[in-house]
């Protein structure tokens, strides 16, 4: 049976780790420096509002769930 190729291991087998370290590391500057000029508000209101997405996004789930089980009760 042929074995699955995942991404991590094709990502580490073309890029060596000094290089993924140090793109990791410019990352994490980059989001260091651009938190910087946002206020700390703003940062709590994006936190906030992602939280939101994802409860809505649950609430969507949830219903389709609730859907697929009362279909189930009918058959």
């Amino acid at each position: 049976m042929a074995e699955k190729t995942t991404k991590r291991s094709f990502i580490e087998d073309k890029i060596p780790e000094d290089a993924r370290r140090h793109v990791r590391a410019a990352r994490d500057e980059l989001r260091e420096g651009l938190m910087m000029f946002l206020p700390p508000e703003f940062i709590e209101h994006r936190r906030k509002a992602r939280k939101e997405m994802l409860l809505a996004w649950r609430s969507m789930i949830d219903a389709a769930l609730q859907r697929i089980e009362d279909r189930g009760k009918e058959a």
